[in-house]
C-alpha cells in the first residue's frame, strides 16, 4: 500500500469545518447542528434546523445522496489521453468514502495504509486479508457509485500465483471492489497476468513499496540515480507488459515518473512523485491531519 506522509510538503487549506455542541449558549437550543466554518474571509457561524437542506448532514440519507457514474477503465484511459488528471484518496471507513464520493472523487483505495493509519502499526506488513476485506467492505458501502480498489496486503499474493489470484477474488467476492492493487516489478509479473487473466482488473505499485521497506532501507525515495531510474522504468513496462490497467508510482523523482507516464500508454498515477502523472493519490489521514508520524 502507499505510506501516509508522501504529500506535497505545503497542502493548501481553502476552509475548514466544525461543529458546535447544543449546549453552547450562542445558538438556539433548538438547532440540531449548529456550524462554523474558517475561511479565508473570516468565520461564519450558523445554527441549522433538521429540515433545513443546508444542515450539515442533511443528505446523509440514501435516497438523498448525489448519483454520480461510476469511472470505468475506459474513463481512465481517455482521461490520460486527454491529460485529465484523476483525482483519488484513500479511505478506510464508510463515513470517509461517503464524503469522497460527495466530493466526486474518481477513485477510492483501501489502502493496506490502514495498518498505520486506523491500527497504529509501524508499518503495512502485519495488516491481513481479513481486515483489508472488512475495510473494503466499509467503503464500497459508503461509496457504491465510486471506483474502489482494493489492496493486496503483504504475504496475499507473494506466496504463489493461484493463491494471488485466489485472494483477489475474494476481495470481489466478498467487497465488490472494482480492481485489486499489488505492489512490485518484474517480480510480480506472474501474478500480475494471472489475476488479469481471471476477469480482473490489476493496478501496479512500483518506486517505495512498504511491503518492502526491509529490502529498501527504510521508507526511502527510490530512484535517484541512472541506474535505478533504469530499473524502475523496466519494472513500469513489465507491470503494463504483464496486463496492469493502471500503475501507482510512490516516492521516486518528479522526472522519473514523468518518463514513465510518457512511456507507458496506462495510466500513470503519482503518490509523492510529482504533478508529471496522470493523476494523484492521497492518504485521507494526511489531508486530514489525523497521521502524525511523519510531520
Amino acid at each position: 500500500g502507499s505510506m501516509p506522509g508522501n504529500r506535497s510538503p505545503t497542502p493548501l487549506r481553502a476552509a475548514s469545518f466544525s461543529y458546535r455542541r447544543l449546549s453552547d449558549p450562542s445558538y438556539p437550543r433548538s438547532a440540531a447542528a449548529c456550524y462554523e466554518a474558517h475561511t479565508p474571509g473570516g468565520i461564519h457561524r450558523a445554527a441549522f434546523e433538521p429540515s433545513d437542506p443546508r444542515h450539515p448532514l442533511s443528505r446523509v440519507k440514501d435516497k438523498e445522496l448525489p448519483m454520480t457514474k461510476k469511472r470505468t477503465r475506459i474513463d481512465l484511459d481517455q482521461m490520460k489521453q486527454e491529460r485529465q488528471a484523476a483525482v483519488w484518496i484513500t479511505a478506510y471507513d464508510y463515513w470517509t468514502a461517503s464524503f469522497a464520493e460527495q466530493a466526486g472523487m474518481d477513485m477510492i483505495l483501501v489502502g493496506d495504509s490502514l495498518g498505520m493509519c486506523i491500527y497504529g502499526y509501524s508499518g503495512t506488513v502485519p495488516v491481513t486479508m481479513e481486515q483489508c476485506i472488512w475495510h473494503c467492505e466499509a467503503v464500497r458501502r459508503g461509496a457504491p457509485n465510486t471506483f474502489v480498489i482494493g489492496d493486496m496486503p503483504f504475504l496475499s499474493y507473494q506466496v504463489s500465483v493461484p493463491e494471488a489470484v485466489r485472494n483477489a477474488g475474494r476481495f470481489h467476492k466478498e467487497a465488490a471492489v472494482d480492481a485489486i492493487k499489488l505492489e512490485g516489478g518484474h517480480r510480480v509479473a506472474p501474478q500480475i497476468r494471472a489475476i488479469a487473466d481471471g476477469g480482473m482488473l490489476v493496478m501496479g505499485h512500483i518506486g517505495l513499496t512498504p511491503q518492502s521497506t526491509g529490502q529498501l532501507g527504510g521508507f526511502k525515495a527510490q530512484g535517484r540515480t541512472a541506474d535505478a531510474a533504469k530499473a524502475l522504468i523496466d519494472d513500469a513496462l513489465a507491470v503494463e507488459a504483464a496486463g496492469a490497467f493502471a500503475l501507482l508510482v510512490e516516492a521516486v523523482p518528479p522526472e522519473v515518473c514523468r518518463i514513465i507516464r510518457d512511456t507507458l500508454t496506462i495510466p500513470v498515477y503519482s503518490i509523492g512523485a510529482g504533478r508529471e502523472a496522470d493523476g494523484q493519490l492521497m492518504i485521507c489521514s494526511d489531508v486530514l491531519g489525523i497521521f502524525q508520524a511523519f510531520t
